[in-house]
């Protein structure tokens, strides 16, 4: 246990309580904790729009929303029960919740990531299936919510076992979160975190990118045949793919390496910036998620206009 990701708390010992220590100055705990207020505020905000947009509009509850639905929801827990925690660390300057805090934390965001990284993979085959397969007749509602019910299961199937033996969950990077204790250096713990990657983080992109790659390939075989409006649904469907791949990658597969890095490289090899930086990317996702999926799904746009249209003409008309 001498890598950097553990070196930096002791909640006790037999004489007394420690104070963790942090790995980085007041300074940086006060810019991580700017960017982590904004990643709080404006996750929040923004899956808080989605949820009233689906609440407000009853013609937006379909099947594939369902599955938008359920991303904004894990991603607005996330901002409510692990980043407002790890914000509040931050503008102390050391982890203020406990061995408890730090557990309970390390599980929540990672059980709520991992739900919206399954439900992203299985909304990018849904929107592929329902593209390609056009033998589908009608919404199947049952199927969705089974997609639903299965991300959560899937995601808690690899976030209690470190509850209960398998690995465990640690401060990480500068002392002010929390997740799996990615240096340990017992088999038991590598097995995990070897598990994790693949089946959470590897399986998902590689999900994501046959199916976008095949959609985007089935909409360039109808653009050849059909060249206005086929053409002009293939440059967005492209955008999308671009955007929701990028965004992907962007958030994820940082903090993916520096745990590879933290788990199988030298002592030391992952300071506390080098770590703390990809932790904020990936909660960014929060915040990335609802502009992708709902700010440009069109039929999100046009409902939302349309009711501010009617809106406006009632006022202008008047009763």
């Amino acid at each position: 246990m001498n890598h950097t990701w553990t070196y930096n708390l002791s909640f006790g010992t037999p004489t007394g309580p420690v104070e963790p220590k942090t790995g980085l100055s007041r300074n940086g705990h006060t810019v991580v904790a700017i960017f982590l207020g904004f990643i709080l505020f404006f996750g929040f905000v923004n899956n808080l729009t989605v949820l009233i947009l689906f609440c407000k509009f009853k013609t937006l509850r379909n099947p594939v929303n369902m599955l938008l639905l359920n991303i904004s929801i894990s991603d607005m827990l996330v901002c409510i029960s692990g980043t407002t925690l790890s914000f509040a660390s931050n503008i102390q300057g050391k982890w203020i919740g406990g061995e408890h805090g730090c557990r309970w934390y390390g599980f929540v965001n990672s059980c709520f990531g991992i739900v919206s990284l399954i439900s992203l993979a299985v909304l990018s085959y849904e929107r592929y299936s329902t593209l390609t397969l056009c033998n589908k007749r009608s919404a199947d509602y049952r199927k969705v919510l089974l997609a639903v019910g299965g991300s959560w299961i899937y995601s808690l199937l690899w976030t209690v076992p470190p509850l209960i033996g398998w690995s465990s969950y640690g401060i990480e990077g500068a002392g002010t979160s929390c997740s799996v204790r990615w240096s340990s250096e017992s088999a038991k713990s590598t097995s995990y975190i070897i598990c994790l990657f693949i089946f959470c983080l590897v399986v998902p992109v590689v999900v994501m990118v046959y199916c976008y790659s095949r959609l985007l390939y089935a909409v360039k075989q109808v653009g050849k045949i059909h060249k206005n409006a086929a053409r002009r649904r293939e440059y967005h469907v492209l955008f999308m793919v671009i955007t929701t791949v990028i965004c992907y990658l962007i958030c994820w597969i940082p903090y993916g390496v520096i745990a590879l890095l933290a788990t199988f490289g030298k002592p030391g090899v992952v300071t506390p910036i080098a770590s703390t930086i990809p932790s904020i990317l990936a909660k960014s996702s929060t915040v990335c998620n609802p502009i992708i999926y709902i700010l440009m799904n069109k039929q999100v746009r046009s409902t939302v206009f349309k009711y501010i249209f009617l809106s406006h003409a009632c006022v202008i008309v008047g009763p």
